[in-house]
């Protein structure tokens, strides 16, 4: 398990990643799946053009990002897709922790 905490303004969403579970908390700690988060539709038109006339987009965006997440190897690889995604729309990645171990800041950046 591995976790990355972001800031956008003065939030701060964390973001776990358990195999090929992803579970995003925010500044309540409130956990929820892909399922729970409210999508954009702008967003997910400009990234699925074909999925503009769909009146399911929300659940093929979802079931898009599981299949996608599970083409990655290691937790690791699929926490800096997230990252690397989640900064195009703003957010700050700060910390990134594995299970057990202290919060690391990300590299790079």
């Amino acid at each position: 398990m591995i976790k990355g905490t972001f800031q956008l303004g003065g939030d701060i969403i964390n973001v776990i990643v358990d195999k090929n579970n992803v579970m995003f908390t925010d500044a309540n700690n409130v956990i929820t799946t892909i399922e729970g988060l409210k999508l954009n539709r702008q967003g997910v038109i400009r990234e699925f053009p074909d999925l503009k006339d769909d009146e399911n987009w929300n659940k093929k965006a979802i079931e898009r990002f599981k299949k996608h997440i599970q083409t990655y190897s290691t937790e690791n690889s699929k926490l800096n897709y997230i990252m690397d995604e989640l900064k195009k729309h703003g957010y700050i990645p700060l910390y990134k922790q594995r299970a057990g171990f202290r919060p690391q800041k990300f590299y790079g950046y």
